[in-house]
């Protein structure tokens, strides 16, 4: 006896279905429509590739409601709105996160992060998503955290079948078209439609939920590339005297080699420890802060997302305590008078271990210290457009001095 034969794909349902998910969340609209749709009997249930295609398997868009698959569309174009693709790429590489099983977890990971509040108010959550209290973990994460707090297990025994393609974590699959595929979007159109989005989520806050939120600040304000900026620094730090703690038979000295029968462990060196010290004198606009606080989330993830790693110092004319980073926007940064970054290197020094990296957030108008930190240092400066950078705040004719030669200094754009 023969199966049934599986239907060709509905393509007027799939696109009812697009059209109610843009009515309830008009913000991504422009994402959604942007999306080309290609028929796939090998995708389990909907998947997107990183060029802005969206797979849909016929029996799943038959069997399943309007609203559900609604749903389904809202959360196959947040990966890639959210670059789960490009982040999945990179957790790899820092993390040595390799073969199907890896990938696997970041795309549950990934899901975690999209679908603890993207549903509801009219968005009905498709059956069988996965959310953070299904596996015991907190809400309001990033899939990067999301990857070190579980692993696959029976926890995740039902989540073998995930499949979100890869836009979803960065694995080609079988059936992507591949970049030279017709109807993919090119990196430009792809920035072009997150900064539309942005802007709609941006324009009219309070209808988007605080994920999105913070989604469209990092699109309008990113991060400066810290990777790159740092990557010498930390580097330097991590391979400087003093950083390697403690032996280790983990990973066997090359040594061993020429002596057989004998195992020798190899030095074990730790990531290295950055403290921020943010400029919060009266100068400082809260925009600039606002930007300070995503430049230390772009640190943490600069040292592999180790947060305890990471201390942040705020400091006006004297330093504040030193706060060890939990999320980037629960530090206080309190201040507001004249400015001393002396006092925030001087704090920064004192703690205990002490730092192998500063990296120092400010505009500039600051006596600094004298003789350089036994550390290495990076200045961020926040630029001056339309302000003079000659004034401090007890002698108009004051020029402050620049950076010293010691630090490497560069713009916060």
């Amino acid at each position: 006896m023969t199966g049934a034969a599986v239907p060709a794909l509905d393509v007027g349902k799939l696109y009812a279905a697009r059209l109610h998910a843009a009515r309830v969340r008009p913000y991504l609209a422009t994402a959604l429509f942007a999306l080309h749709t290609v028929e796939s009997r090998q995708v389990p249930t909907m998947a997107v590739d990183r060029h802005w295609r969206c797979y849909a398997s016929p029996g799943f868009v038959d069997r399943t409601p309007v609203e559900e698959l609604a749903g389904v569309w809202v959360h196959e174009v947040s990966h890639l709105l959210r670059d789960h693709h490009a982040r999945g790429d990179r957790v790899a590489r820092e993390r040595g996160l390799t073969g199907p099983g890896e990938r696997l977890r970041m795309n549950i990971a990934a899901d975690l992060e999209i679908n603890d509040d993207v549903f509801g108010d009219g968005l009905v959550r498709p059956e069988g998503a996965v959310v953070p209290a299904s596996l015991n973990l907190p809400e309001g994460e990033l899939m990067e955290d999301y990857l070190r707090q579980f692993r696959l297990g029976p926890w995740t025994q039902g989540l073998a079948w995930l499949d979100c393609g890869s836009g979803a974590d960065g694995r080609a699959r079988e059936w992507d078209l591949g970049p030279e595929g017709a109807h993919g979007l090119g990196a430009q159109e792809r920035d072009a439609v997150r900064f539309r989005v942005a802007q709609g989520i941006s324009g009219r806050p309070g209808d988007a939920p605080k994920g999105w939120q913070r989604w469209a600040e990092e699109v309008f304000h990113p991060p400066q590339p810290w990777r790159e900026l740092l990557g010498a620094a930390l580097r330097s730090a991590a391979s400087g005297q003093g950083a390697g703690d403690d032996y280790t038979y983990g990973r066997p000295s090359r040594r061993s080699t020429s002596l057989p029968g004998i195992v020798l462990p190899s030095l074990r060196r730790t990531p290295p420890r950055v403290t921020v010290v943010i400029d919060t004198s009266g100068s400082v606009s809260d925009a600039e802060l606002g930007s300070a606080l995503l430049e230390v989330t772009a640190i943490a993830r600069a040292v592999g997302g180790r947060r305890d790693l990471v201390t942040v110092v705020s400091c006006d004319a004297a330093a504040g305590v030193a706060h060890p980073l939990c999320r980037a926007e629960g530090i206080p940064l309190v201040g507001g008078g004249g400015t001393d970054l002396r006092a925030g290197f001087a704090m920064a020094l004192r703690s205990r271990p002490r730092p192998d990296v500063i990296v120092a957030l400010t505009d500039g108008q600051t006596p600094w210290p004298s003789a350089p930190p036994p550390c290495r240092t990076v200045v961020g400066l926040f630029p001056r457009v339309g302000r003079s950078r000659t004034y401090d705040e007890s002698d108009p004719e004051h020029v402050p001095d620049t950076p010293p030669p010691w630090a490497r200094v560069v713009t916060i754009g």
